[in-house]
């Protein structure tokens, strides 16, 4: 039993929860203006950990064809045999459910918005078989985090949440592109749909950047309507230069990701991916959270 829970995390990769869990986090921070209440963050993270494991169930699950014609993916848990097709979904519909569960006990908006947040979860797996727009179909789905976050502590809906939305749907969606550039031809072969098979491998690397400067001007923006910036910064108290200095390492960090790699050498990918990201999450809403909770 211990190995097929290994097994299953390996498969969704569950260290990666980092990512999301973060901005959901930092939605439930801005929301309550300071510490949430210990129910709010169980429930959070519980809905946090059903979304993302159903999210890459169904990807596997959905993608498994696809994987095992591909040499990079042909190894993962479904292509060779090491989980059976019913298990996955089973994981899935599961995870769903504690999903759904986590949004009931929430509040009944949180329960009214869980079957379009499924929705969104199961069209993206979809989406690279006809639209190249699919990286910016998975930011949106990973949108939810800190949208969620803030639904999850007012019940209600607000600007900061929306901008929010838009932070992590265009962060997740320029990393993507610079994942999906090691599938360039394989998915030019296949008929997969990307940006990097659509525009080529220079002009993805370059529409990725666009978007992060774009996110980057974003957080600024996120800061002021949370009233924790404005425009004289002698004003702005400990909670300001905060705020700041999170906008600031994120900045230098995202500055950091795309200067490791280039069309001539993709050889970083790998810690441009996974650890840079990481880092970029933990600090925004470490600092965030330390902001708002100065103030």
């Amino acid at each position: 039993m211990p190995g097929k829970v290994r097994t299953f995390a390996e498969l969704v990769k569950f260290e990666h929860t980092i990512f999301a869990l973060p901005f959901a986090y930092l939605g439930t921070f801005l929301a309550s203006r300071g510490w949430p209440s210990p129910r709010v963050l169980l429930w959070v993270t519980v809905a946090m950990v059903g979304a993302r494991t159903a999210a890459m169930a169904l990807n596997r699950l959905i993608d498994a064809r696809i994987d095992a014609l591909n040499p990079r993916t042909a190894g993962r848990h479904l292509p060779s045999g090491k989980l059976r097709p019913g298990e996955v979904l089973a994981l899935a519909v599961g995870s769903l459910a504690v999903l759904g569960v986590a949004a009931w006990q929430l509040n009944p908006l949180a329960l009214k918005l869980f079957p379009l947040a499924v929705l969104t979860l199961v069209v993206y797996s979809y989406t690279k078989r006809f639209t190249w727009l699919c990286h910016l179909v998975l930011g949106i789905a990973d949108g939810w985090a800190p949208f969620g976050g803030w639904v999850a502590v007012t019940g209600s809906t607000h600007p900061v949440a929306y901008l929010l939305w838009a932070i992590v749907a265009l962060w997740v969606g320029a990393f993507d592109i610079l994942y999906a550039t090691q599938d360039l031809e394989f998915d030019r072969r296949h008929g997969i749909h990307s940006i990097p098979a659509r525009f080529g491998l220079a002009p993805a690397l370059r529409i990725a950047r666009a978007a992060h400067r774009v996110v980057v001007g974003l957080v600024l923006w996120a800061g002021y309507l949370a009233g924790l910036v404005g425009p004289d910064p002698a004003a702005w108290g400990l909670k300001g230069w905060l705020y700041m200095a999170g906008w600031a390492v994120m900045a230098a960090l995202l500055h950091y990701e795309h200067s490791i790699i280039s069309p001539t050498d993709l050889s970083r990918l790998d810690a441009a991916f996974f650890n840079v990201n990481g880092y970029i999450s933990v600090s925004y809403f470490v600092f965030t959270a330390a902001a708002v909770v100065a103030a």
